[in-house]
């Protein structure tokens, strides 16, 4: 059985991508229950950088950061009470996103079709994950919850699903032709 080595390459952009996030996750426009966020985006480039393993590895690093007090959730939230509160389940759905995403980067080598199909179920997961953990922390319908966590996000959600695979694609290419990244 042959050994998989990581690779520097790997070793470094798992952590310059949790790293992104830890920087990007605070940073959010509030428009009600569920702010806006770059996060989602970020996941969604990082996982066209690094794959299912890597990348789901990346986000967990970010998740862990934040779940041991360093402030990089939403609104610079931290801790254990962001990750169980009522919007924790959207946190924790990232590792849904990256890992679905991740696969379907990975075994369509990097198609961009095939790749935003991956990454919108890795969303539509995510939003799962996230809605009924929101249902059952705020004891809501429903219908509440998709009108406050999932309608008003769609839209923007889906853009940075198209931008990140045109940029994904784009560097995922050039770091190939630059022998940096081999596609498996």
């Amino acid at each position: 059985m042959e050994e998989k080595k990581i690779t520097t390459y790997q070793m470094a952009v798992t952590a310059l991508m949790a790293a992104v996030l830890c920087v990007t996750g605070p940073l959010t426009v509030p428009i009600g229950a569920i702010p806006i966020s770059l996060a989602n985006f970020v996941i969604c480039l990082t996982v066209w950088l690094l794959g299912a393993k890597f990348g789901t590895l990346s986000v967990a690093i970010y998740l862990a950061i934040g779940l041991v007090g360093i402030p990089v959730f939403s609104g610079y939230g931290a801790g254990l009470a962001k990750l169980a509160g009522p919007t924790g389940g959207y946190l924790v759905g990232y590792l849904l996103l990256s890992f679905i995403g991740g696969l379907f980067i990975e075994k369509s080598k990097g198609n961009p079709v095939v790749s935003a199909v991956g990454l919108v179920l890795g969303d539509a997961a995510c939003y799962v994950l996230g809605t009924a953990w929101f249902v059952f922390q705020m004891q809501c319908e429903l219908s509440y919850a998709l009108a406050v966590c999932v309608y008003p996000f769609i839209a923007l959600d889906l853009a940075k699903i198209v931008v990140s695979c045109v940029v994904g694609a784009l560097l995922r290419k050039r770091l190939t032709q630059a022998g940096v990244l081999k596609m498996a």
